[in-house]
């Protein structure tokens, strides 16, 4: 338990001082926001501060931060200070930096943020990516609250041969396109506060369960409890991709940009972009915290995060709080699936110069985008594995994603003379991290189990991966460094 307090010490006060240094670094003023100068009616519109707070908690809050800190906890107990501290220094930076950006070039989604720091090479990797990205957590955010409404809400088979879960599937697409078509403030921004409701309640419930019944089941950092995952998985590097989004999620620039164009004003960046990531990392403190005191209880450590959710629930809240809690976890994905569609409709419009004000063009866009989701979706459903390899590809992608917005961030820093390490070192850790990952992972290079047995290496270490990991990051610094310095003074837009 002593762990799991001094964890939220960190995250809490951690949060509050170095999201007061970032917000100083950045120096927000009282300049007119996109909201204000760009207003719409579509996508820049005003919205109040509460509103824009609670709208970015619910659309960076999928299900990583529950099912990702479940799985994340069997390394042991670390996970509690690992957790805060990455909420701190990186994952709330990164979301801050990307949103404050964005209002400072007239809300400018990612790719043209990319393309104007780091260049147009980049750039359109980088869009690709990001894209494919958006397509999987939209997949991945339809998949399982999908799922989770079938089995625990409507109590039906969710096999890929049950009717009931395909209407289900339909249900959640045919809310993605309503709240991907429709302005801002008209579906996301009035249907979000029930929402809310849901989520925080949820997250209150387990954190006072975790308090009543932690005790002797939440174990201590120790010796003794240094990260041993019963699989023999590194924790350096596969927590970090593993935990995702309840520390660092690239996806989360795509839904500060988007909130960017809601804001009435600059000073409201430290509480709605950097403070709500502050938030999400206590939701994954909570989950974590769950999963370890049922697993020390005996439950089955390969039991699925998802089974694990209905649960962590039971235990603590009873039937009728668990109903509650696992709506919480259903809106969760909902309240980020909605947006990652919403955001790649803005992107695919601002890369085509497609008007979002036309309505017929801003259905056709919308239409588009729902094709490839769909064929997505049904081989994730059907083939052998599939939704396994989609969640890997997703956890990936979320983290690689996140080292370009990191670098935009530093390069921006670098142009108008402002500190550029609190972007360039999380920056480069993550680096090092998806690399090394991607260098040895089955899904991708998988060079120690081939290369091992040839060249007489172990195959379950990352000795050829942590070196071309520690060269990537290196390789990330020199050219941030060296970007930031070509061009002083880039431009706003």
């Amino acid at each position: 338990m002593i762990t799991f307090i001094i964890g939220l010490f960190i995250l809490i006060l951690g949060g509050f001082f170095y999201g007061k240094l970032i917000d100083r670094v950045f120096a927000p003023d009282d300049r007119a926001t996109p909201a204000i100068s760009q207003a719409d009616g579509v996508d820049f519109v005003v919205m109040p501060k509460w509103k824009n707070q609670l709208i970015e908690l619910l659309n960076i809050a999928g299900t990583g931060p529950v099912l990702g800190p479940i799985q994340g906890i069997l390394f042991g107990p670390l996970a509690f200070i690992t957790i805060p501290i990455g909420c701190v220094l990186a994952g709330a930076a990164h979301d801050y930096l990307n949103g404050m950006i964005s209002i400072r070039n007239g809300g400018a989604q990612m790719p043209r943020m990319i393309g104007q720091y780091l260049g147009t090479k980049i750039k359109r990797f980088y869009t690709l990516v990001l894209w494919l990205l958006l397509f999987l957590v939209g997949d991945v955010f339809i998949y399982t609250p999908g799922d989770l409404i079938t089995k625990d809400i409507l109590k039906q088979d969710a096999s890929p041969q049950s009717l009931t879960v395909w209407i289900v599937y339909g249900g959640i697409f045919v809310y993605y396109i309503i709240a991907a078509f429709f302005p801002i403030d008209k579906i996301i921004g009035r249907v979000y506060p029930i929402f809310g409701a849901f989520l925080i309640l949820s997250a209150i419930g387990i954190f006072i369960g975790v308090l009543k019944n932690g005790g002797v089941n939440l174990v201590n950092l120790s010796w003794e409890t240094l990260p041993q995952h019963p699989l023999g998985q590194k924790f350096v590097p596969v927590f970090f991709i593993t935990v995702a989004c309840g520390i660092l999620s690239g996806f989360h620039g795509t839904q500060s940009t988007l909130i960017s164009r809601t804001m009435s004003k600059e000073k409201e960046g430290r509480g709605t972009f950097y403070n709500m990531m502050i938030v999400e990392g206590f939701i994954a403190m909570c989950w974590a915290a769950g999963a370890m005191i049922l697993f020390n209880q005996g439950v089955d450590l390969t039991t699925g995060a998802t089974a694990m959710v209905s649960l962590i629930s039971q235990q603590f809240l009873g039937p009728i709080g668990a109903y509650f809690a696992i709506l919480g976890v259903i809106v969760l994905p909902i309240t980020s699936g909605d947006t990652a569609f919403r955001s790649l409709r803005l992107m695919m419009a601002e890369t085509f110069n497609i008007d979002q004000t036309n309505l017929k063009k801003r259905l056709l866009t919308t239409q588009i985008i729902f094709i490839p989701a769909i064929v997505i979706l049904v081989f994730a459903k059907t083939a052998p594995n599939g939704f396994n390899l989609l969640w890997q590809y997703f956890g990936f992608t979320n983290q690689f994603v996140a080292i370009f917005a990191l670098a935009m961030a530093a390069v921006y820093l670098m142009s108008k003379q402002k500190f550029v390490w609190i972007a360039l070192i999380p920056g480069m850790f993550y680096t090092f991290i998806v690399i090394s990952y991607i260098c040895h992972a089955p899904i991708g290079l998988g060079l120690e189990p081939r290369l091992g047995p040839i060249i007489g290496i172990d195959p379950n270490s990352y000795i050829l991966s942590y070196a071309i990991g520690a060269a990537a990051a290196i390789f990330y610094m020199v050219f941030v460094l060296k970007q930031g310095r070509r061009d002083p003074n880039t431009p706003q837009l």
